[in-house]
């Protein structure tokens, strides 16, 4: 479970993975923020905070001081890598926020988040021998359970079969960049490159549509409204991103997808703080159930772990 060709412990992974989680869920209370402070769009906004991003994880790759040399692998593979994954991130993001203008946020991110779990178990049992065990299946319905208890909780949602289907596109294009990056984890490549390539071809495949939506904001407030596209880059994109593609590299990729959940647990959780929007019985029914979850496969994927690097003694 540990893979020594990253160095990374799984351990590391699993806290990379939850503050990644995190902090992608504050991407929609900063999103929000800027909606209230501009006219920018949702995708002009998506294609920023890549953009940006981008600019960011380069800057740190300058600074960064280089221990020893690493080994690199043909530019063709990690050119092709860095294009699959950026077009699965692209899918992700511009299906979903298709999905949330076709059939409204919640029901777009039940489907995505939802049916992420179970492609992803599903994909990482047929492509890669990962079982998810009895008690794995029982923490992801549990997951399941809760992030549909937080969104549909309150009722009066409209589904429309277009929103679901983009939702499901959406989930499809996470579910194959967590199955893709944890196989190419187990062959040793997670450089910090082929996250900042990711963005390169995400931001390509979004300017186009950001252009057509309108890419330069108007506001009355540019110092604030520059200070959350920066935090946007830095934090939910640059940061978090970073982190994710490490820790999935070496958790189990059912693992990885309900730890992800915890985005939405710490939307909900901002929702009410900062957005002044009330805490229901629902949502933290949703939020405690899907903590649980959390929880539970994390014990477990750490158990996992240690019991795989015990020395062996022969009889």
């Amino acid at each position: 479970m540990s893979n020594t060709a990253i160095g990374l412990p799984v351990g590391r992974g699993l806290l990379y993975l939850i503050v990644a989680g995190v902090a992608w869920g504050t991407a929609g209370a900063a999103a929000s923020l800027v909606y209230r402070a501009s006219d920018l769009g949702p995708v002009a906004l998506s294609f920023w905070r890549c953009a940006a991003g981008l600019v960011l994880l380069l800057a740190v790759r300058l600074l960064r001081p280089r221990a020893g040399t690493p080994a690199r692998e043909p530019l063709r593979r990690r050119a092709l890598r860095a294009g699959v994954t950026g077009l699965g991130l692209a899918v992700f993001q511009t299906a979903y926020f298709a999905a949330v203008s076709a059939t409204g946020l919640a029901v777009a991110t039940v489907v995505t988040l939802g049916a992420g779990p179970v492609l992803i178990a599903l994909g990482a049992r047929l492509t890669l021998a990962e079982r998810l065990g009895r008690g794995g299946a029982v923490a992801v319905t549990g997951a399941l359970a809760g992030l549909t208890v937080l969104f549909l909780g309150g009722g009066g949602t409209t589904v429309r079969p277009v929103g679901v289907l983009l939702a499901l596109l959406s989930a499809a294009g996470y579910s194959a960049m967590t199955l893709l990056t944890r196989r190419w984890g187990r062959d040793g490549d997670a450089d910090a490159a082929r996250t900042a390539g990711a963005f390169a071809v995400t931001s390509l495949c979004l300017l186009p549509f950001a252009l057509a939506e309108g890419l330069l904001p108007h506001t009355e407030e540019p110092g604030r409204l520059l200070l959350l596209l920066v935090y946007v880059a830095a934090v939910p994109t640059a940061l978090a991103y970073g982190l994710y593609f490490a820790g999935a590299a070496v958790v189990r990729s059912a693992t990885v997808s309900v730890i992800m959940l915890l985005e939405p647990v710490s939307a909900a959780v901002l929702a009410v703080v900062l957005l002044g929007e009330h805490l229901t019985a629902a949502t933290l029914a949703g939020t405690l159930l899907m903590l649980g979850s959390v929880a539970a496969l994390a014990v477990g994927e750490a158990r996992g772990a240690r019991t795989s690097e015990e020395p062996v003694t022969a009889v």
